[in-house]
């Protein structure tokens, strides 16, 4: 007979001076069953995943039950509730590390709260995911616990929607202050089982801490139950035709280019009277990478089954999965192929899958190494119990003094639930949705106390509340987009969630998952860029960051500032370029004129991409048009048609290129004054667009077209160009003579 395994012991001390002694004790897979079953009267939370994918996924388990620690945020206050013995013990900690990120307004033996100001001053796109919110209050707790030597305690649990508003300002129409709701809950569990399948492993991990002589050896780990609430009526469905009538103001915003895509949501409720039986239906009904089982505390639960990634980070490496393309599951093998050949023929999802990972890669070069942003799986095919989707796979290296929360904030939200450009995106969503998301299309997961993160989008979740499962559903739109079946398309996510929390589900299941760094071009042997310093404009564009990587990329150094700032830092800048950037609207959105004006007085170099083109056409006594059709995500054919001896903005492009293009306004080549135009586009809608214009002896050069997009990624055309424009703006045989009408 096989001895059984003795308990291990590990003992350390973290970076804030708690002393930590863990547990390792053999367990049963069972346990973790018995574990559901709690849950559906004590706080805590049990997250899965159901799939194996190579490189990217593996099935895993964990739960814990009764944390001593919770916290929870409303808006900028966040607190900080010990809920049993222990959790006194381990709240001076907490407290002590919150303190210094804001007001204290409660300061109790079980309860500490601060309110966190908001950031005085301005600050660098870069430096803005250090700006003052509650994620400060979570650095300085993870700071307090921090260690290398324990990979799996942290902080547990949910993040809601709201939470990007502190981090991107947006008009909230909905009201919040009659009924607060909570932006934030985390636990810090002192017990956990985790599954490892891979390794056949299956461990209790108990923790016990000691702080300042105080120790938690000996104390009860239960807490208080939670209260069930009586159940409610179940709310009637959204009104047929609301959604679609949604679609199409979308779609005017994309005509006017507003927008390039926009995913708002709507609500459908159902019955759900034991939240623990409805998980155990769902993981076993509909495998996915992200399940999770959370009570809140107070109520409230989260069940879900997400299909995708929201952040990962191990290490320096953050990862990222955006989805993008659905199509209902076939009735079987053959008739899943057929779906899946007519999803991946699609160029409307192929351009909803092109726009998500564009931004994506932007929001990482915000705070990733240069040229580290890699794609590693594109339009990969997942497959769940009724829809099938491609999904994208990128990756990026943290910079030296960025960690998890940098990568999270960053991302605030993915692209997928959100839109582009990100904050109108948003903006449309608060004035269009009925009523505010809360959970919906924020995250779930934990960040370790040794640096990891682990999350996943809160998507075909449902928020349980008073026995009622509200489950929320979107859907990616684009100029593309047809009304009605993208209302049918919500209506499908949702039903499938909802369906399970009653009956098996009837439909297929499976259990499947469904452009890299290189060396700077050189100019004389030295990065072309070094020794240069560029003023990136940001236009409330969600592609920025990565034009800002490509330029460094060839060695730049590169700050980026949102439009508004006073011309008076383009003297304290000194900037050897400046960059104007894409973005939503027109240029007179962004008083463009007015920037203009103060660069050509100083006589400096400026490059403008998109929006920044158009900016500059207006100033020069130019007009704009506006496409038959919008050109969001699509590739286009770019014809160079003189450039300078191909000594140019466009040298070593050769005679025509692809690039992307995400734009409604255009400048036709007979309305532009001022600027030799290089290069067109033969529009299908009749329109010829000037894609490229440039004045080489004013230094001022401008693109149509998005170098940063991966659709301008062959040949590497869009590194080219900006190693081009970098090498332009350095040469000493040029005088600055501005930038206005020639």
């Amino acid at each position: 007979m096989l001895e059984t395994p003795k308990p291990a012991t590990t003992a350390y001390v973290t970076a804030g001076g708690v002393a930590v002694t863990r547990t390792d004790t053999p367990v049963e897979e069972s346990v973790l069953t018995e574990l559901v079953a709690d849950l559906d009267n004590r706080r805590g939370a049990v997250l899965s995943s159901g799939v194996d994918y190579p490189g990217r996924y593996s099935r895993w388990h964990l739960g814990y039950v009764d944390p001593p620690i919770e916290l929870v945020a409303y808006a900028r206050r966040i607190e900080a509730r010990a809920l049993n013995e222990r959790g006194i013990v381990l709240l001076p900690v907490v407290a002590s590390a919150m303190a210094g990120t804001g007001e204290v307004v409660l300061d109790e033996k079980s309860r500490f709260a601060v309110d966190v100001p908001e950031s005085a001053g301005s600050f660098t796109e870069e430096e803005r995911s250090r700006q003052s919110t509650v994620f400060s209050a979570l650095r300085a707790v993870v700071a307090a616990f921090a260690s290398s030597v324990d990979q799996h305690l942290g902080l547990y649990g949910a993040y809601g929607y709201d939470l990007a508003f502190q981090f991107e300002p947006v008009r909230l129409r909905h009201d919040r202050t009659t009924d607060p709701h909570r932006d934030l809950v985390l636990h810090l569990p002192d017990q956990l089982v985790v599954v490892d399948r891979k390794r056949e492993t299956s461990v209790r991990y108990a923790y016990d801490f000691e702080v300042d002589g105080r120790t938690t050896a000996g104390l009860a780990r239960q807490t208080t139950p939670t209260p069930r609430a009586a159940a409610r009526p179940v709310p009637p469905p959204p009104e047929p035709g609301r959604y679609a009538g949604i679609v199409r103001t979308a779609r005017e915003r994309f005509r006017r280019g507003d927008l390039f895509e926009v995913t708002p949501s709507h609500v459908l409720s159902g019955r759900c009277d034991s939240p623990a039986a409805f998980y155990e239906r769902l993981r076993t009904q509909n495998p996915a990478p992200y399940e999770f089982f959370c009570n809140l505390g107070e109520g409230e639960y989260l069940v879900g089954a997400s299909p995708e990634m929201y952040v990962r980070v191990s290490g320096d490496r953050v990862e990222t999965c955006p989805i993008a393309g659905t199509i209902r599951r076939g009735r079987d093998a053959l008739e899943d192929a057929g779906q899946i050949a007519t999803l991946l023929n699609s160029t409307k999802d192929e351009s909803e899958l092109t726009m998500c990972t564009d931004v994506d890669r932007n929001d990482k070069a915000r705070v990733c190494v240069p040229g580290s942003v890699r794609v590693i799986g594109r339009r990969q095919v997942e497959l769940y119990s009724r829809l099938i989707h491609t999904v994208d796979h990128i990756e990026g290296r943290l910079r030296p003094g960025m960690d998890a929360f940098d990568a999270f904030l960053t991302h605030m939200w993915a692209v997928t639930v959100t839109g582009a450009p990100k904050q109108w995106a948003m903006q449309f969503i608060e004035d269009a949705e009925s009523a505010p998301r809360r959970w919906y299309g924020g995250a779930v997961g934990f960040v370790g106390f040794d640096g990891s993160m682990n999350t996943g989008l809160t998507l075909r979740t449902a928020h349980v509340e008073n026995s009622i499962a509200s489950v929320r559903a979107g859907a990616t739109l684009l100029y593309d987009s047809d009304p009605d079946e993208e209302e049918r398309e919500t209506l499908l996510k949702a039903q499938a969630l909802l369906d399970t929390m009653s009956e098996p589900d009837p439909g297929p299941r499976s259990g499947a998952c469904g452009d890299g760094p290189a060396a700077a071009v050189t100019d004389g042997g030295d990065a072309v860029g070094a020794g240069t310093r560029v003023l990136l404009v940001d236009h409330q564009d969600s592609f920025v960051h990565t034009l800002g990587d490509y330029f460094r990329q060839h060695g730049a150094d590169v700050v980026t500032l949102r439009y508004g700032f006073p011309a008076e830092q383009l003297d304290s800048l000194a900037p050897d370029l400046v960059v104007l950037s894409p973005g939503p609207g027109r240029p007179a959105d962004f008083d463009c004129t007015r920037l203009l004006a103060a660069v050509e007085a100083r006589g400096l170099p400026v490059f403008g991409v998109c929006l920044g083109l158009q900016a500059m056409v207006e100033y020069a006594g130019g007009t704009l048009d506006l496409l038959p059709r919008p050109a969001h995500g699509k590739p286009g054919s770019v014809r160079v048609v003189t450039d300078g001896a191909g000594e140019g903005m466009l040298a070593g492009l050769g005679s025509s290129f692809t690039a992307g293009r995400y734009h409604s306004l255009y400048a036709s080549p007979a309305n532009v004054s001022g600027f030799e135009v290089v290069a067109v586009t033969d529009d299908p809608g009749g329109a010829q667009v000037a894609m490229a214009i440039a004045d080489d002896v004013r230094r001022r050069w401008a693109v149509q077209f998005h170098p940063e997009s991966i659709l301008s990624a062959t040949g590497r055309a869009g590194h080219q160009l900006v190693a081009n424009v970098l090498r332009l703006a350095r040469s000493s045989d040029r005088r600055p003579l501005g930038v206005g009408p020639a």
